[in-house]
This record gives structure tokens, C-alpha cells and sequence, in this order.
């Protein structure tokens, strides 16, 4: 296995010779933390240096040189790459021979070691004499023609040298074969029929047709198809929604009756499942395509997004990385990430410029544990966005330019002429097959329409439209071309676009008949079930036995002989072995511990990201120790426990919105993965409240799609101030759709769990219970700050044990029930300060009740453990959080549905803060009288 996935990293497009003289691409950089699981530095590459006889004669011509790296740096300028005309080309002097004294147009000049007209590595040292007016017809034909590259920004001089040799080695004269010119024309057609067929059928769509940007169809279909020759065997596609309806129907397999059955009004789902479904520019296809000289079909899977542009592209890297999980564990280090799996994501020229996700994105694409190998981006830049013109859109000069924040290449091309299109993609797919990095083409276009069929641009957009309008189409222009030029006769082309338009007739009369199906247990999900059906497990088994137990929390903290922990470390190890033998006060961070290593040994690996994860923001994990001297790294858990599965850190960049997206996307791939994304503190989410928003609560009723992402987002008020208090529990509960009652009596299938534990041992068995269910939830945890060393607030070994599992309310152990007047409702670190404050009053006939699970609400539980009070006739909610935050709007008319059920008529109490428009004060004096009289209040 092995073998073979080496062989597959082997195959190159494009080979670079190495040589004693060669200088390494990567930047003089401190890689910090390398060695841990998962860690992958970007790929090094070589190509040779100049020799001695080429550095003189780069000396000897400096003039020349000078201007061959103008060329090279701004020949971008001069580019016609604008198929409408009307981006600025001023007059570019830097690309005038005689600003560098080059004035004699019959002079010849060696051009060896400055000009590269051969392949890497097959230079010699002999003279190459050329002309000054053919190095300037060279060059222009090079750099100022209909693609227009940007390379000279990178700071590697390798991937310089690899650029200008690419280029200049090859004849920019060369033909396009006429089997794929043919290709480009059915593709060109078929878009522009398709377009004006759903015109004439659905007048009143908004169906965001590519007319004007139909070069994006040849595009994606040659980068399939070198990806595909290259050993790429799967492709994850994130794209906005313009084109997407011909893309799924041309080259991505989508039935057009399907299609028509969405845009009447049916649904893309069989009625057996209770789902919202989505428009149709959010649907979706993952076939495999097959293209000559292929050693394998290439799968091209295209997500599910919601209408907030560029927030897919996070979950798109995520899910590509994942897929290559398996890379990472059993292949050797010369095996590298993008072997086998691709990520494509498309842009709009406007959202690329305008989204902050895309730079976030782009900042995790080179990053040890989150690089996937290089992504392909295409822009596709209408030159305007919703109706905003680009000099209103953007301060830079291309909506590209971000990509320069990590020195991607850009190859800007002219979307009127599709060969050339092909040729830079070629281009740019040999780049991030040979780097392993991101590269980015910007496809220049126009919208024929507006921002959709039903919008008239020109009230904006006059002059543009105007030429718009007086133009032929892209797939008429070319039409013409290949018939001029004898390669297609017009019958031929007539009768392609009549075929195809028979075709879609037929499939639209189709749509009476057509059911919609869906397979949701393929591949790495096929052991899992749906979770509305009867066959789901909501409620596992979760303890183990101590003796396991013990063994994984001494294995967490063991390290190498030799290896030198920080001093003030030996106090975390020596508590974590002292509870262990006593099998009492066990913290949070050793049930933590406890449970990842306990699903490693039972196959599952973890991930868990977020910032500074390894050693924790409260510095209580500690699963990733540093020697002091060297600062190698160990994770004891993947180096003692000889599991199979393994445990990834990954320290993320300082990232909300990309990162949270990112796990997102490896959870899609990976149900035999537990990611987890954990906030500094809880209310770092809402810098992610797209991806929580239109993803994590909603993907299930969407799009079917199971997600068992956890976060875990610090709460509680400790008199931090308005920030970093509040991980907006009211926000995540507005966003389940939990219901208010349980009447009906069946299990509801919420969209995900919401909880708030107060001991390890319950955060233990929801680590355990999120992968040993047979499906896949999210999982909110408003995780602990001030309890994570709190003595109160440990677990014994016990409740770790057999027979134990995660208790959704916890009664009181304390007081006489018999006796009970008032029942306390409450969640989180409440809880303690209450037992202190009930302690100090003598309330011993008010009882504490903990609601650990907020959603799905705990009906049944909470029925339960209210019988055993007899005597209570006063119920109140006691939270810290204002009362228009927290829980309190979420649980009190489902408690007292609870109570109403049990013959109580009163309604539920309320005991806290009052309304705030912040989280907690920001002056410690208040919050110490608020809290005090919050703690009161529940006894009052």
C-alpha cells in the first residue's frame, strides 16, 4: 500500500533536476513543534543554479537582463487579457528595450542564463546569440499576449526560475490538438444552449447562467483531465452559484430532469425525509469522470454551500485534507499531502476581493497541519459584483492580489479565447503539482446579464452593457473560428446544438415520472445510520473499566527517557498519577485525556484545533509537551498507547471563521474522526457565525449531511468583562430546532446538542458518546474555565466506570428530597457557587437541579427526578448571564410544560441578572454586588 501511494506521488507533469548546486525554494523560517502527528512542512524543491559561465554573462549583460525581468515583473500590464477592452492598458515603459540602452534592433546578445529556451536541467554553457528584435518578439509573444503572468512577487527564487523556464521553453506558437478543440466547442455550445433553453422554458428563473463566462466550462474540464493523467484520483469543488447549473449538467453528471423537477417546485430529496432542501444553485454532483491516458476516473465531488459567497472555500480545504488523513498515518514522509487529492475552489472577482474568510482561507493553505497539498483557484471576474463596478469593489489593481499575502502565482487570461484558457490552466496545475501551493488563475469575463436574468445592469452599467450587448457570444466566436479554420462545418455545429436541445426537450417531459433518490451511507459513512430512523443509538454505553482507564491517564503523561519537561510541569503529571491511584479528583483535563486515548484504542482518531490547543488557553492540557532543550515535541498519547488511531494538535492560526470552517469540512469526510475546534474563549465563535449559521446548525435539513463537529467554547462570568464572559448560550439555542413539548412522545431529531457540564466525568462520556453513536451530530459544550482545577468540581474514577454514561440532569445528592420546598433549576459553574451559598444560609429544603443538556431538551429526565419532590411547591431558573441571555428563554416554557404535565400551575420563577445588552459588567465592583445578589436571589 505504500508502494503504490508512492509511485502515485512519483508521477510529475513536469520534472525539475536537482543538482549539488541547486538552492532550496523555502525561506530561511524556525519550524517550531515538528515531529507531532499530522505536522507537515510544505514541500522542498530544487532546481539548479546558474552556472559560473551563466552568472558571467549575466554580468557582462546586465542591460539586458534588466530588461528580460521587467519583461518577466510587468509584462502583465500590457497584457490583452480584457475581453471587453475596458480595463485600463496605459503605455508600460518599463517594457521599452531602450530605457535600458538595448537600441540597436540588429545587435545580438548571448542570452544563456538570461533567457530560457531550453527545459531545466538541459542547459550548457555554450553562447545562444539572438537579436535584440527577436528577444523582444520572444518575450512580448511570452508575457504581453492573452495570458498575463505574476510570478516575479515570490520570494523563492527556485519557483522564479521554474516560472520563466516553463515559459520561455515552450513555443507560445504551439497548437491545441484538434480532439480537444472539438471538446471546447461541444462544452462552449452546450453551455449556450442550456443557458437559452431554461430562458425560453422558466422566464421568471433566477438561474445565474454563465452567459459570457462559458470559458469556466473548459477550464474545469482540462484541469480535470491533466489532474487526472497526473495520478489525482478525487477532487473536492467549492463554487459560488453562478454557472453551477451548467457545470452539474455538462461535465458533472446532474440529470436535467432532476433539474427541471427542482425548478417546478419538488424536492431534491425523497418525501421520506423530513428536510428543507435548498435552491438549486446550492445543488450538487460527485461523479467520477474518465479521461485518455488515465490510469484512474478522477472523482470530482462539488459541495453543498449556502448563499454567503467564499464561505465553502474552509470547508473545501478541510475536506481535502481529510480525505488524505490516512496519508498521514501509514505513508512515509516522501508520500506528500495532494498525491491523490485535489481541492478546485472558484471565486467571483468581487468575493474574492470583498470576503475576509478568503484571506483566512488562504492563511491556513501552507500551514503544517492544515496544508492539503495545494489548492487551484479560479476567479471568475465578471469585472463587477452585484452591480458595483471593479474600481469600487477593490484598492488593488486585480481582485487576485490577496493571493499575494502568501505569494501564490497568478496567470490572468482572457475568457474570449478558450485555448488559451486550457493553456493556463495546464500551466497552473503543473505549478501546484510540482510546489504543493496554492496558484490562482483569474479568469476575465463578462456577465451578459445582471446579477440575474431578471435584473437590467444597465441602469449601472451603460457602456458595458452596451458593448456586452453588441457582441457575439464566447461559444458563437469560437464556433466561428474552428469553422473558418475547416476543423467543424457549420452544419455539424447547427446540428450539435440542436441534438443537445432535443435532449433537454425530452428530459423536461420526463419530470411527471421522475422520484428523486439518495444514497446516504457510502464509502468511510456506510456503518452510519440516519438519525431520524429507528435503528439510531442516541444513548450508548460510554464507562470502561478502571484498569484501561488508568493505564491511558499514566500513558498521557509519559514521555521519552531523556526528554525534559518544563519544572512546573511535574506538578500536572504528579496530580494526574496521584488521582489515578487514588481514583478520586480526577480534572477535567485527565478525563479529557482519558477519553481521546479510550476511542484511539478503539480505532478512532481526534482532532482538535483551535489556538494554542496543545498545551490549552487555561495551560490544563498539556496532551503536547516540548523538551526545554531542543524543543522536540511528544504527544504521549500517540507515542504510549501503540493505538491505532491517533491524536492530532493542531495550534491553528488566529482564525475563527476559516478554522471552524475547516474541521467542518474534515467532519464531512470523516466520521471515524472526532474534530474538535475549541475558542480561546466562548464568544471567539462569533468571529464564525457563517459557518455556524448556514453550516453547522443547518447542513442536516439542507443538504443530509451528518456533522459530529464539537466545540468546545469556555463559559462563564469571572469578572473578565463584556468580552470573553459569554459564549451567547441564547444564540446557539435559537438556532436549535428542539421542540417545546414532548407530546407526541417520539425521540426528537434535533440539529444539535447543546450542553453545559459541571464535572469531568460528564464531559468524559460526551467525548465517548459522540463517536460511539451510529450517526453524527453537532456538539455545543460551554466548557469550563474557573472549574478546570477546581476541587469541587472533580470526578472520582467511579462515574467513569461501566454502567456510567452521560446523565442530561443531575439531581441533588445533598438534601433530604422529603423536605424539598424549592427546586433550584440551573446549569454550569453556577452550580458550586450555589452549594457555597447554601451552605452558608442553612436553605436545606431548597434543592439544586443541573440541566447538563440543554438540546435535545430532557423531558423525560427531568420528569424523573422532579417526583422525587413531593413536597415543592416553588420553582425557580437561576442563572449569572443576563436574563435576555443564557438559557432561560429556551428552557422555562419547556420546564414548566414539564411541571404543567405534573400538575403544577404556576409558572417558573426567574433569579438573576437582569436585561443587559452585554454579557457582564466591565467593572469589578459591580460584577462582585451583581453576583452576590444573583447567589441570594436563589434562596430568597
Amino acid at each position: 500500500m505504500k508502494a503504490s501511494v508512492c509511485s502515485i506521488g512519483a508521477r510529475r507533469s513536469v520534472v525539475v533536476a536537482r543538482s549539488n548546486s541547486s538552492y532550496s525554494h523555502v525561506l530561511t523560517r524556525r519550524f517550531h513543534q515538528e515531529g507531532s502527528f499530522g505536522y507537515r512542512k510544505a514541500r522542498e524543491v530544487t532546481v539548479p543554479d546558474y552556472t559560473p559561465a551563466q552568472l558571467q554573462n549575466r554580468t557582462d549583460n546586465a542591460p539586458l537582463l534588466r530588461y528580460v525581468d521587467s519583461m518577466r515583473t510587468h509584462g502583465h500590464r500590457a497584457a490583452r487579457i480584457d475581453p471587453l477592452d475596458l480595463m485600463q492598458r496605459d503605455d508600460v515603459a518599463a517594457l521599452d528595450p531602450t530605457r535600458y540602452g538595448l537600441t540597436d534592433s540588429d545587435k545580438e546578445y548571448n542570452v544563456n542564463g538570461i533567457i530560457w529556451t531550453a527545459p531545466v536541467g538541459t542547459q550548457s554553457d555554450a553562447a545562444q546569440m539572438w537579436k535584440l528584435r527577436d528577444i523582444v518578439q520572444y518575450l512580448r509573444s511570452v508575457y504581453v499576449g492573452r495570458i498575463a503572468y505574476e510570478y516575479m512577487h515570490s520570494p523563492s527564487k527556485t519557483e522564479r526560475l521554474w516560472f520563466s523556464n516553463l515559459l520561455e521553453s515552450e513555443d507560445p506558437a504551439r497548437q491545441t490538438p484538434a480532439d480537444l478543440r472539438k471538446r471546447m466547442h461541444e462544452l462552449l455550445a452546450r453551455s449556450e444552449t442550456f443557458d437559452q433553453f431554461l430562458q425560453v422554458k422558466f422566464p421568471n428563473l433566477k438561474r445565474y447562467g454563465l452567459e459570457g463566462g462559458e470559458s469556466m466550462l473548459p477550464a474545469l474540464d482540462e484541469l480535470f483531465r491533466v489532474s487526472s493523467q497526473a495520478g489525482i484520483q478525487h477532487i473536492i469543488l467549492a463554487m459560488p452559484h453562478r454557472g453551477r447549473l451548467n457545470l452539474l449538467t455538462d461535465l458533472l453528471q446532474y440529470s436535467p430532469t432532476a433539474l427541471f423537477h427542482k425548478i417546478k417546485g419538488g424536492s431534491e430529496f425523497p418525501e421520506t425525509f423530513d428536510v428543507s432542501g435548498d435552491v438549486i444553485s446550492h445543488l450538487v454532483s460527485s461523479p467520477e469522470l474518465r479521461y485518455d491516458d488515465a490510469l484512474n476516473p478522477v472523482k470530482v465531488s462539488l459541495l453543498p454551500n449556502p448563499s454567503h459567497l467564499e464561505a465553502v472555500n474552509p470547508v473545501a480545504l478541510g475536506k481535502t485534507r481529510a480525505k488524505q488523513y490516512a496519508l498521514l498515518k501509514t505513508s512515509p514522509e516522501d508520500c506528500m499531502l495532494g498525491d491523490r487529492v485535489m481541492c478546485v475552489q472558484l471565486h467571483g472577482d468581487a468575493s474574492f476581493t470583498g470576503q475576509g474568510v478568503v484571506m483566512e482561507t488562504l492563511g491556513l493553505s501552507n500551514l503544517p497541519h492544515f496544508t492539503s497539498g495545494g489548492s487551484v483557484h479560479i476567479v471568475v471576474n465578471n469585472n463587477i459584483g452585484y452591480t458595483t463596478p471593479a474600481s469600487e469593489a477593490r484598492s488593488s489593481l486585480y481582485c487576485s492580489d490577496i493571493g499575494k499575502m502568501i505569494h501564490a502565482p497568478v496567470l490572468h487570461v482572457n475568457g474570449d479565447y478558450p485555448e488559451d484558457v486550457a493553456r493556463a490552466v495546464d500551466t497552473a496545475f503543473k505549478y501546484r503539482n510540482y510546489f504543493r501551493k496554492d496558484v490562482i488563475i483569474d479568469l476575465i469575463v463578462y456577465r451578459r446579464w445582471g446579477h440575474n436574468e431578471l435584473d437590467e445592469p444597465a441602469f449601472t452599467q451603460p457602456l458595458m452593457y452596451r458593448q456586452i450587448r453588441a457582441r457575439k457570444s464566447v461559444p458563437q466566436l469560437y464556433e466561428d473560428r474552428l469553422v473558418d479554420e475547416g476543423l467543424i462545418s457549420r452544419e455539424e455545429a447547427t446540428s450539435l446544438r440542436t441534438s443537445y436541445k432535443a435532449q433537454l426537450d425530452e428530459k423536461l417531459s420526463q419530470v411527471a415520472e421522475f422520484t428523486p433518490e439518495v444514497s446516504l451511507s457510502q464509502g468511510r459513512w456506510k456503518d452510519t445510520v440516519w438519525p431520524a430512523g429507528e435503528s439510531a443509538l442516541w444513548d450508548p454505553e460510554t464507562g470502561l473499566d478502571a484498569h484501561s482507564l488508568k493505564a491511558i491517564g499514566r500513558a498521557s503523561v509519559t514521555v521519552p527517557e531523556g526528554f525534559q519537561i518544563h519544572p512546573r510541569l511535574q506538578r500536572h503529571v504528579k496530580h494526574r498519577l496521584q488521582s489515578l491511584e487514588a481514583g478520586t479528583g480526577l480534572d477535567w483535563a485527565t478525563a479529557e485525556a482519558m477519553a481521546f486515548g479510550s476511542l484511539m484504542q478503539e480505532g478512532c482518531d481526534v482532532r482538535i484545533s483551535g489556538q494554542d490547543v496543545g498545551r490549552g488557553t487555561f495551560s490544563q492540557r498539556h496532551a503536547m509537551l516540548v523538551d526545554q532543550e531542543s524543543e522536540k515535541v511528544v504527544i504521549p498519547l500517540n507515542g504510549e498507547l501503540g493505538a491505532q488511531g491517533k491524536l492530532e494538535l493542531a495550534n491553528s492560526s488566529l482564525s475563527e471563521f476559516a478554522v471552524l470552517g475547516f474541521e467542518y469540512g474534515v467532519s464531512w469526510e470523516t466520521p471515524g474522526l472526532l474534530p474538535i475546534w475549541e475558542a480561546q474563549f466562548g464568544d471567539f465563535f462569533n468571529g464564525a457565525q457563517i459557518i455556524i449559521d448556514t453550516f453547522i446548525a443547518s447542513a442536516e435539513t439542507k443538504w443530509l449531511k451528518q456533522s459530529g463537529i464539537v466545540l468546545l467554547l469556555p463559559h462563564g462570568l469571572d469578572g473578565a468583562g463584556p468580552e470573553h464572559s459569554s459564549s451567547r448560550l441564547e444564540r446557539w439555542l435559537q438556532l436549535t430546532n428542539d421542540r417545546y413539548d414532548d407530546a407526541d412522545g417520539e425521540r426528537a431529531n434535533v440539529n444539535m446538542g447543546v450542553v453545559f457540564p459541571t464535572t469531568p466525568a460528564q464531559y468524559f462520556h460526551l467525548l465517548r458518546r459522540q463517536m460511539k453513536r451510529n450517526f453524527r451530530k453537532p456538539l455545543i459544550v460551554a466548557a469550563p474555565k474557573g472549574l478546570l482545577r477546581l476541587p469541587a468540581a472533580m470526578s472520582p474514577l467511579s462515574e467513569l466506570e461501566p454502567g456510567t454514561k452521560f446523565q442530561p440532569v443531575l439531581d441533588d445528592q445533598v438534601v433530604t428530597k422529603t423536605n424539598v420546598e424549592r427546586v433550584v433549576f440551573l446549569s454550569g459553574k453556577l452550580y458550586y457557587d450555589l452549594v457555597r451559598q447554601r451552605q452558608d444560609l442553612a436553605k436545606d429544603r431548597v434543592a439544586l437541579v443541573r440541566l447538563e443538556e440543554l438540546s435535545p431538551f430532557p423531558f423525560a429526565e427531568l420528569r424523573g427526578v422532579l417526583s422525587a419532590y413531593p413536597g415543592a411547591k416553588d420553582f425557580v431558573w437561576v442563572q449569572e448571564e443576563p436574563r435576555n441571555q443564557g438559557a432561560y428563554g429556551h428552557v422555562a416554557p419547556r420546564v414548566e410544560h414539564v411541571l404543567r404535565s405534573m400538575g403544577y400551575t404556576g409558572r417558573l420563577g426567574y433569579r438573576g441578572r437582569k436585561e443587559d445588552s452585554v454579557p457582564a459588567p466591565g467593572v469589578g465592583k459591580t460584577y462582585r454586588v451583581q453576583q452576590e445578589a444573583v447567589l441570594k436571589s436563589a434562596f430568597a
